[in-house]
């Protein structure tokens, strides 16, 4: 005869036959459930079982509700962004980072621009360097086909009310 250590609410837990707990879970119309196998006896509980996997997935809505969610914004610039459009678009930028949003800047080559790599990075390391207040660059300038990409994040996360 196999024995188990019952547990639940409002019951006086203790070891007892399965058959018993079995008949203690029946008369108290619950379910008897398997919590721990390995332990010297394993650990029965006494529950309503569906209530208890409602609860679980209320807990893990609550959790993912909780979770901060990343928001990447881009900014587009050509290799002969001109000052104004760079200050304009610096701003936003600023914004965004400021409201805790990530910034991928990316400058796009046109054809025969690509020639002016140089150029582009340039820009997006000044453009860095403007925002050093507001936040950090998580990845240097990298060209990746026509794009040279570069990606700040916020330095202070502001949650969202």
């Amino acid at each position: 005869m196999k024995v188990v250590r019952v547990v639940g609410d409002n019951i006086e837990g203790g070891v007892m036959s399965i058959e018993e707990a079995r008949k203690l879970s029946e008369e108290m119309e619950l379910d008897l459930v398997l919590i721990s196998e390995k332990a010297d006896p394993p650990v029965c509980r006494i529950i309503d079982y569906q209530k208890f996997l409602y609860q679980q997935k209320k807990k893990q809505k609550e959790i993912r509700a909780n979770a901060q969610k990343v928001v990447v914004k881009e900014i587009r610039f050509g290799p002969n962004t001109d000052e104004h459009d760079y200050v304009f678009k610096l701003k936003h930028a600023e914004k965004f980072l400021i409201d805790g949003a990530k910034v991928k800047a990316f400058v796009f080559f046109k054809g025969r621009s690509i020639l002016f790599k140089e150029k582009g990075e340039i820009l997006l390391l000044r453009f860095a360097q403007d925002l050093e207040e507001v936040g950090k660059v998580e990845q240097l300038p990298k060209l990746e086909g026509k794009r040279m990409i570069m990606f700040i994040s916020p330095k202070v996360v502001k949650k969202k009310s």
